[in-house]
């Protein structure tokens, strides 16, 4: 009989593995139909429990031995090829699970989500049909509409007495047909319509997904393309009406739904990003009324001052931004993009500056680039990894590039290079040697670590040709790196570096330098026999 603490462990254990498997993924089924099969076959044996760890061996087509970590199933391990969770680690919690539980009982648990999406979905139509038999086609009535969006809503997807993720996206399926089905004929009002449910069901999908508790990571994994979805149907929509003649009846409408826009910074804590950008784009191309927005501005400072301290501030403060922007207010917008942190106001601030180009309002555009450059450093500190780093590196070079060709600005585009290295290099080592300035093409290349041997042979040609002194620090550099490598295959690269500054010097008739250095090289790798030897076989070293 296995310990207290150890039956425990297996039973976090199998919690976490539910979670991490997905029934609705194909590889994750095969993988435990897989262990299942060796487990039930008794191919699981020597198993023991030894404190946080279970070793077993398991007989497949070969004998591979497992152990699984109790605690962190990231470290278990195996001896099959396989990368990751193997059959065979899945076979032996089978197999140690079984000692406190049931296995059967944990497969049906796994199961769950599956027989909840069909049971569901089934239940959910069944309800959606009662739906359309009490509302039928709707006609233009904007509380109307709104209140079936609400009842529908409720009634699909809040009514539903599974509260797992995987539900989420099978009856929002059904409550999305439900909702185009009810859409008034006239193709006017159809769009204003979809236009209308799309933003409220973003907003009620939203408030909702905390409602059940769902954390970021579980909108992520099952139902974040929902929000996606629905801002892409959003931009299309607002374009599509943007091209209509407009009954007058419409502005009545507008103004209702621009005021329950508003919510979209303030439904939910989770979805700061979609929420931010579903908002500003409403904001931008669609709520165009100076009245409108200078009203909305207020609004916005009068939530942000009754915001408590656990509120997250920052929607609204973008919102606000935004008013001022769309105003020409930049003194404003700019005093608060500049009190906010960088980590927080940096990646919002390429919206204004590619809509500032768009609009070749180059003027304005000037000082938001300045104060995006002070901040971007800090930023990219704050991402921290490669991807996200270089990824938003391009957006942002991308981003400002106009404003620096239309207004001659090199230094500034510069200046956001110096900023971003090392993943603006590519970018700067461009713009450095299409402007000749060799010397500082060479400095850049040492600073960011590159050797002799990395370089493209044709920039070499030309800068031996036109710049020979450029090559000799990166050559030192390489060279030293290589015989720092001590071993045979390096040194005689270090020597091949080591010809070639020579060649360089006595080029640059300075063939005392080269002599001094390479006495003081000599020296100081007098231990380095191989070395010598390499450098006497190509006769840099008298034998």
């Amino acid at each position: 009989m296995e310990s207290i603490s150890a039956s425990e462990q297996l039973q976090g254990l199998a919690d976490e593995m539910r979670e991490l498997l997905n029934p609705h993924v194909v590889e994750d089924v095969k993988l435990i139909q897989k262990g299942m099969m060796l487990y039930r076959q008794g191919m699981v044996w020597q198993l023991k429990i030894n404190g946080d760890v279970a070793t077993a061996a398991v007989q497949d087509v070969i004998p591979v031995r497992v152990e699984l970590d109790l605690n962190f199933l990231g470290v278990s391990e195996c001896t099959c090829p396989s990368e990751g969770f193997c059959r065979h680690l899945m076979a032996a919690f089978f197999a140690a699970y079984s000692r406190v539980g049931s296995v059967s009982e944990w497969m049906e648990k796994w199961r769950e989500p599956v027989h909840a999406v069909t049971s569901s979905a089934k239940w959910g139509m069944e309800r959606a049909r009662d739906l359309v038999k009490a509302n039928g086609v709707m006609k233009p009535d904007y509380e109307r509409w709104v209140q079936s969006f609400e009842e529908s809503f409720d009634t699909l997807l809040k009514s539903s007495k599974s509260k797992s993720p995987y539900i989420i996206v099978e009856l929002f399926g059904i409550y999305h047909r439900r909702i185009r089905a009810g859409a008034p004929m006239e193709q006017e009002w159809r769009l204003l319509y979809e236009l209308i449910g799309n933003v409220f069901t973003f907003k009620k999908l939203a408030a909702f997904s905390e409602e059940l508790g769902h954390t970021e990571e579980m909108v992520k994994r099952s139902y974040l393309h929902l929000f996606q979805r629905m801002i892409d149907e959003t931009e299309d929509l607002v374009f599509k009406i943007g091209l209509q003649t407009h009954p007058f009846a419409f502005d009545v409408f507008m103004e209702k739904f621009k005021n329950d826009s508003s919510e979209l910074l303030t439904c939910a804590r989770k979805l700061e990003y979609e929420r931010i950008y579903l908002y500003r784009h409403l904001w931008t191309q669609l709520f165009k009324n100076r009245d409108w927005r200078e009203g909305e501005g207020e609004k916005i400072a009068s939530l942000a001052r009754g915001l408590q301290d656990w509120e997250n501030p920052i929607p609204l403060l973008i919102g606000g931004i935004h008013q001022n922007v769309m105003l020409g207010n930049d003194d404003q917008a700019l005093g608060l993009m500049g009190s906010m942190e960088d980590q927080s106001i940096t990646p919002y601030m390429l919206f204004w500056i590619d809509l500032l180009s768009q609009q070749k309002a180059w003027r304005r555009i000037g000082p938001m680039i300045e104060l995006f450059s002070q901040k971007i450093k800090r930023y990219m500190e704050f991402l921290g990894s490669y991807y996200p780093c270089s990824s938003f590196t391009r957006l942002a070079l991308k981003a400002v590039q106009p404003y620096c060709t239309e207004s001659k600005r090199i230094d500034l585009f510069e200046r956001m290079l110096l900023q971003t290295l090392p993943y603006s290099f590519h970018e700067y080592e461009y713009m450095l040697f299409d402007r000749r300035q060799f010397d500082r093409w060479g400095e850049l290349h040492s600073f960011i670590g590159f050797h002799y041997t990395d370089l493209p042979k044709d920039r070499i040609k030309l800068i031996e040709k036109e710049q020979p002194e450029v090559l000799l620090a990166l050559l030192h550099q390489s060279a030293q790196h290589e015989i720092s490598l001590k071993n045979r295959s390096s040194y005689k690269v270090a020597v091949r570096h080591l010809k070639k500054l020579r060649t360089l010097y006595k080029k640059l008739k300075r063939l005392d330098e080269w002599q001094f250095f390479f006495d003081t090289l000599m020296e100081k790798t007098k231990r380095l026999r191989a070395f010598h030897e390499e450098c006497r076989r190509s006769k840099l070293l008298d034998a």
